[in-house]
């Protein structure tokens, strides 16, 4: 009788394409991972994988053994699952993804209240700037703007971006204030370049009457990082354009002044993104429901 971990092994490897990737998923190291398949192909007496130094590919066999194996695998994990939530707390280690703004912002003040509900799981939160291949690096959620909705991915809405202009009261003294998007030109700009792009983004805004207008902003400071350019902005270096949840709190306590109020741009929605798995663990589950609670409040 094969082992619950030596075909989960076979299937995230298949999943993913490598022995690395699967073990980044499982918590195993490749090794491990490795051991585990050729367990697998000893006990059954064939090869399943024809292993490269670049890539893992199917054999016959593999092919034919994947679809027969991995919904059964999913309806047995869901089943173990179930029971363990019935029995106590979801457990685990919880890796997700997030944005540094808006994750030190607006989820992680969230991290006390679902730590005393849920004080068996243990998160791994990264706060960066990219988009991350969830199924490949193994992370359970991520949250963002923008991603590539892959074959596997579901994204969950929490709230729009809008991104408005700002700058500080200090740099504002003794400035004439922009009147319309236009004017942003006059103005020391601090600019954002995309990581993925390697090119200065370019938005264009609209009125409430919806008016197209490109915000064309001199690039006298060039950073790659939101968080920076608030900082930046804070700094009394220049006028910005951040999303209005980033600028929210400091425009409310006066730190940034918010210009062209009838003017913004949208940059789509901030989402909750995780894999589409007939199962889903119990910790990832219950993180999905509590932030989308949250936010919907």
């Amino acid at each position: 009788m094969e082992t619950l971990a030596n075909l989960e092994c076979f299937v995230r490897s298949a999943e993913t394409g490598s022995f690395s990737a699967a073990a980044r998923l499982l918590a195993l190291t490749p090794a491990a991972v490795s051991r585990n398949v050729a367990m697998l192909e000893r006990n059954l007496g064939v090869r399943l994988f024809q292993r490269s130094t670049r890539k893992l590919a199917l054999t016959e066999a593999g092919e034919g053994f994947l679809p027969s194996i991995k919904d059964n695998l999913d309806a047995l994990q869901a089943a173990i699952s179930a029971v363990s939530t019935e029995r106590g707390e979801p457990t685990g280690v919880l890796k997700v993804s997030l944005p540094p703004t808006f994750g030190l912002d607006h989820v992680l003040p969230l991290l006390p209240q679902f730590l005393a509900r849920y004080p068996q799981i243990r998160p791994e939160w990264h706060f960066e700037n990219r988009q991350v291949d969830l199924i490949a690096e193994g992370y359970d959620a991520a949250i963002g703007g923008g991603f590539e909705l892959t074959p596997g991915l579901i994204a969950r809405p929490l709230t729009s971006a809008r991104l408005v202009a700002v700058a500080s009261p200090a740099y504002l003294k003794d400035r004439e204030l922009p009147r319309h998007p236009d004017d942003l030109l006059a103005h020391s700009g601090i600019v954002m370049r995309g990581l993925r792009t390697g090119r200065i983004r370019q938005w264009q805004m609209h009125n409430e009457a919806g008016e197209p207008v490109t915000a064309h902003m001199n690039q006298s400071i060039v950073l790659n990082d939101p968080m920076a350019m608030r900082n930046a902005a804070l700094l009394g270096l220049g006028i910005t354009l951040l999303v209005l949840p980033d600028v929210n709190d400091a425009i409310q306590r006066g730190e940034l002044v918010r210009l062209l109020p009838d003017w913004s741009a949208d940059a789509g929605m901030i989402s909750l993104y995780y894999p589409s798995r007939t199962l889903l663990p119990a910790k990832t589950r219950v993180f999905i429901d509590f932030v989308v609670e949250a936010f919907g409040r």
